[in-house]
């Protein structure tokens, strides 16, 4: 494969995901997706007609997302009729998917010049307005196995890792505080830029998930999440969610529920974009590369604990480019649970001190089919700002998949 050239990432604010109550609910998600194009064109005095397609991540592709809101927003946008875009649902790695999607187009030499990315609007478009969970709602697969829920997933995970709830705790407040540090600092300024109303005025120009005066004791109050779930029956003679998940690992007695609140991932909006071409396409363009992709990966693992995937994707990854975890400066592993860091890093023997430096997905909020994209995006202007080689960024998947793309810096 040919080198494929990042020439710029851009990304939203986080805005809440609640109804009329986020700075970014108010905004229809193909405006704020064509908010996000415009702005990468006006900030790098792009040719729009240069650029080739679009990809975009979206996991709830209905109501206000459907329609392939890649080609919609572009026309929202009001970018060249010759600029095609096309939809992508790869589950919470949808976003990156989109990425490495337009980067293996380039490589192969299809295209030259495209943008990949991804949209969320959570507080507009909720999780579950597909109605179809993640079977589907297929009953003969569900004799065969039950998909349970990501949470109950994470904490099995947890119980069988043997993280308590104290463990998990202490990563979420890490994620917390090293996010304040990052926006005290103004490390994400340069990515970032406020998205407005359609009269013009700031609709929003700061993350709004952060809690910066989070703390070990508050976090101890919130409730476990998951535990009404995991007791609801569900199987065909009756099991609860917690049975249907330990009759694959009856390894376990019993889940030990940690997850809350405050130690997965916020619902937030949100919207990215990162453009990408070949070196040619570049030089024509008259922009200067930032980083090029060295590999790309994706893997399945079991189903119904789910969230495992990113270790060996990262593997997979690696592998591909002839590095090791050694090589990588800075890890992003999404932070959906905290449980699925805490595994990544174990599993792989990675230095807590490269991963996440700027906080995760638990301070800073998930925008399901943003989120790829975004901090493949933080990863870039991390290795900038600190002088940095190389990152990777994982993201586990529903349906017990991982994604994972490894930067280098040039």
């Amino acid at each position: 494969m040919a080198d494929v050239f990042i020439y710029d990432a851009l990304r939203t604010p986080r805005g809440r995901g609640k109804a009329g109550k986020g700075g970014l609910a108010n905004i229809h998600p193909q405006e704020l997706l064509a908010q996000t194009l415009n702005t990468m064109a006006e900030r790098k005095k792009l040719d729009k007609k240069l650029v080739d397609d679009l990809a975009v991540g979206c996991v709830s592709q209905v109501k206000e997302q459907g329609a392939c809101i890649a080609r919609v927003a572009l026309i929202a946008a009001q970018w060249p009729e010759e600029v095609t875009g096309y939809t992508i649902n790869r589950f919470c790695g949808s976003g990156l998917e989109a990425v490495n999607s337009i980067a293996a187009k380039i490589g192969a030499g299809f295209i030259d010049g495209a943008i990949g990315g991804g949209v969320e609007s959570m507080s507009r478009v909720p999780m579950g307005s597909d109605e179809a969970m993640m079977d589907g709602l297929n009953l003969e697969l569900r004799k065969r196995m039950y998909l349970v829920p990501q949470g109950i997933s994470a904490d099995l995970i947890a119980t069988r890792e043997g993280f308590k709830r104290a463990d998990v705790d202490a990563f979420a407040l890490a994620s917390q505080q090293k996010a304040a540090r990052a926006i005290e600092e103004k490390r994400f300024a340069n990515s970032m830029f406020a998205v407005k109303n359609p009269d013009g005025s700031v609709a929003l120009d700061r993350d709004e998930h952060p809690r910066a005066d989070t703390t070990l004791a508050g976090l101890g109050e919130l409730k476990a999440a998951f535990v009404q779930m995991g007791a609801m029956p569900a199987g065909p003679n009756g099991e609860t969610l917690d049975q249907l998940a330990l009759n694959k690992y009856s390894d376990v007695k019993a889940i030990d529920h940690v997850h809350t609140g405050g130690n997965s991932s916020g619902i937030v909006d949100g919207a990215a974009a990162v453009l990408m071409g070949s070196k040619e396409w570049g030089t024509k363009a008259g922009l200067k590369p930032r980083a090029k992709i060295r590999a790309m990966a994706t893997i399945g693992a079991e189903p119904v604990i789910m969230l495992t995937a990113p270790a060996p994707a990262s593997k997979k990854a690696l592998d591909r480019a002839g590095m090791s975890v050694k090589d990588i400066d800075l890890w992003e592993i999404n932070e959906a649970f905290a449980t699925v860091p805490m595994q990544t890093a174990r599993a792989l023997g990675i230095d807590m001190d490269r991963v996440n430096v700027n906080g995760g997905a638990i301070a800073l909020g998930h925008p399901l089919g943003a989120t790829g994209a975004i901090l493949l995006g933080t990863a870039l202007d991390e290795m900038e700002r600190a002088n940095k080689s190389t990152a990777l960024i994982t993201l586990c998947i529903g349906g017990g998949m991982g994604i994972a793309t490894i930067l280098e810096r040039v």
